[in-house]
């Protein structure tokens, strides 16, 4: 689509929505921003654009004649789709695009694109550090924190962009179609947003939905919603698995990951060798190799990249010691799936933070995941008596509330002793107490570093 006098809506003023809305000022489109919070600081929101190129801003309720104006609507991933104002525009005949959409289509280079419910900021952290080993010009954007729209001028011909895409942003896809594709897994998440466990599915699915034979979509094989669906896929399917000896694709076998294929079996690396833990984090190594090898990097700069990778903040993030206590960081863990894959890194009894907002998640199996590990369950937010009734029923009783984190931080360190460990893997989104995860993960690394010893 030219944009130019064209009039967009750009619906949210977060960082998505702010770095679509100047992209489509610099393409010479008319800009009109909406948020729904009618109590947003609108000076604050549009010291964001130069001195010219401001666009016009309504807060709380958009006028019906600038409905009637739009040619196309762009929405930030945290507008739902099913709002009545973004249901009323779809039903005017309006496209409804998200920002990584809008991006795809100004574009220049190729895109490969990471989904699933967990591992994709590894994942896709990952597969940037591979990329740059073998291209000169590498953009790592999406739902990392980085907007696709804020970069994507600066692309050439010869750029490769790796996006982190969450379901939200894959909701608002036209044309999108990345060169390799992923899919890690799908356990249940964001099920107040998605409302069935169905959307959720085909929401990640649609990740592939325009790619066709000569593109590649990698898979997790021990996902038995993605095994099974993968034969509605037009792409080229290849798996990657933990535990089972492919025919074709990559495959832990010992302690080595493997390439399958043509009939030959080749060592990738040892996972030794790698500086992230645990059996998810090496999936998480797996799907990057698939990706870039389906992209045709050679499996020297593959293990360049991964021998030279560290883990990435927020996710099972070693903070520091004191008193023979290890403190760790695992606010990323917004779901219990999420979660689980903290509490099996854990090599020593832990005191675990756990609670926050309510996804409508399910935390039996997270508890039940505790095996012996976790000495006390420190809970907080609004998830906390739901989260203790579930603790209850598994027969879990060692649990106390806090009404903070810095309460939480306080009760794990008087309590545990030289040996053992604290885990902040909440299996729950920030949002309520925090901003998200990343301000919750920040925060909590600094109440540790404060603690006297």
């Amino acid at each position: 689509m030219e944009f130019t006098e064209k009039k967009v809506l750009v619906f949210g003023t977060g960082i998505s929505g702010v770095a679509a809305a100047n992209l489509l000022e610099n393409a010479g489109a008319e800009v009109v921003l909406f948020d729904g919070n009618e109590k947003l600081d609108k000076a604050h929101v549009l010291e964001n654009f130069t001195e010219g190129k401001t666009p016009e801003l309504y807060v709380g309720v958009l006028p019906e004649e600038v409905e009637k104006e739009l040619d196309l609507v762009v929405l930030s991933p945290g507008v739902p789709v099913d709002l009545p104002l973004v249901l009323r525009l779809k039903e005017a005949g309006l496209p409804i695009w998200g920002e990584i959409e809008l991006a795809y289509r100004c574009k220049k280079g190729d895109v490969l694109a990471i989904t699933g419910t967990n591992g994709k900021t590894t994942t896709t952290a990952l597969l940037g550090e591979i990329m740059k080993t073998a291209y000169p010009h590498v953009h790592v954007v999406g739902n990392i924190g980085i907007p696709y729209t804020g970069v994507v001028t600066e692309d050439t011909d010869d750029t490769v962009t790796v996006a982190e895409i969450s379901s939200f942003q894959l909701e608002t896809i036209d044309s999108f179609c990345p060169c390799v594709s992923a899919i890690l897994n799908i356990t249940p998440d964001h099920l107040n947003r998605h409302h069935t466990m169905e959307n959720y599915i085909a929401a990640k699915l649609s990740i592939a939905k325009n790619q066709g034979p000569e593109q590649t979509c990698v898979l997790n094989y021990e996902d038995e919603v993605l095994r099974e669906r993968a034969k509605e896929l037009s792409a080229h399917v290849v798996f990657f698995s933990s535990l089972t000896q492919l025919e074709e694709g990559v495959y832990l076998k010992g302690d080595k990951i493997v390439y399958a294929h043509d009939g030959q079996v080749e060592d990738v690396i040892a996972t030794d060798e790698l500086n992230i833990l645990g059996r998810h984090n090496h999936e998480n190594a797996m799907a990057a190799t698939a990706m870039a090898l389906n992209y045709g990097v050679s499996l020297d700069h593959i293990r360049q990249a991964l021998r030279a990778f560290q883990a990435v903040e927020h996710r099972i993030e070693y903070v520091t010691e004191k008193r023979g206590v290890r403190f760790y960081n695992d606010s990323k863990g917004t779901n219990p799936d999420a979660a689980i894959k903290g509490i099996q890194a854990m090599d020593r009894p832990t005191y675990l933070i756990g609670g926050g907002y309510d996804k409508q998640s399910e935390y039996t199996e997270w508890i039940n995941s505790f095996d012996g590990k976790v000495k006390k369950l420190v809970l907080i937010g609004q998830t906390r008596e739901k989260i203790a009734e579930a603790a209850d029923a598994c027969g879990f009783h060692d649990y106390v509330f806090a009404d903070s984190l810095q309460e939480a931080v306080d009760i794990c360190y008087e309590n545990a002793q030289n040996g053992e460990a604290v885990l902040l893997s909440p299996a729950c989104a920030s949002w309520g107490m925090f901003p998200n995860y990343e301000v919750r993960g920040k925060m909590f690394k600094e109440m540790v570093h404060a603690l006297k010893e």
